[in-house]
């Protein structure tokens, strides 16, 4: 799934603050508990700064990989954390593997951050491209390889973008190292996510939903 490589003339001015970078804060943690983790707070803003629901639901967001099992999981997980009653996340794959699952790893750095796993699953894409699947208003994905694939019709005409990040389950570093990859990766999603979460209103409308999301695109550190 590809996305357009210029931003729409819709009319919605920016507002995506821009972060100054620096280093993730994972790499240098070692304790176990969610204290450990600051950043991961459900966001609860005054009324009149909130971003306002789709009409009569939340915002429907879907976050696409190839396999459902690491940076899928982890940005909806994320998501329905911070994202109180305005977002609700979903995940799939474009190929998930015969009895796949969530890596094992991944759910340990969001316990560890005091984010629920419970009813995370592996799932291929086709499940949201039935006609009584939940509507979706933004689909993202997040690894190269489902970017590049042909995706299923989505009903509703979805906002589509591609937030990259590198595969922390990849290679055959040992499990310390591969518990540090995701605990980066999960930092990093989780920026861009609160940047979305914490949009106005104008935002989030449905005219201005994709010039938001490629927004986005750009505003990785």
């Amino acid at each position: 799934m590809t996305s357009p490589s210029h931003r729409p003339d819709t009319g919605c001015k920016s507002s995506v603050t821009h972060f100054d970078r620096f280093s993730s804060p994972f790499m240098a943690k070692s304790s176990s508990t969610p204290d450990a983790y600051p950043l991961f707070e459900s966001h609860s803003m005054s009324h009149e700064h909130s971003p306002a629901p789709l009409p009569n639901r939340p915002i429907n967001v879907l976050f696409l990989c190839t396999h459902n099992s690491a940076r899928s999981i982890l940005a909806e997980a994320i998501l329905n954390h911070i994202g109180g009653d305005r977002f609700k996340a979903y995940s799939a794959g474009s190929s998930p593997r015969a009895h796949q699952q969530p890596n094992p790893l991944g759910l340990q750095v969001l316990q560890q951050a005091g984010i629920s796993t419970e009813g995370l699953r592996s799932k291929s894409w086709d499940e949201f491209a039935q006609p009584d699947a939940p509507r979706m208003d933004l689909v993202v994905t997040v690894c190269d390889n489902a970017a590049g694939e042909v995706c299923p019709y989505w009903p509703g005409q979805p906002a589509k973008a591609h937030w990259g990040y590198p595969d922390p389950s990849a290679g055959d570093a040992c499990d310390a190292d591969k518990l540090a990859a995701f605990r980066h990766t999960l930092y990093e999603i989780n920026r861009r996510l609160a940047l979305l979460v914490s949009l106005p209103e104008a935002k989030l409308q449905t005219h201005c939903l994709q010039a938001t999301a490629l927004e986005l695109t750009q505003d990785r550190p």
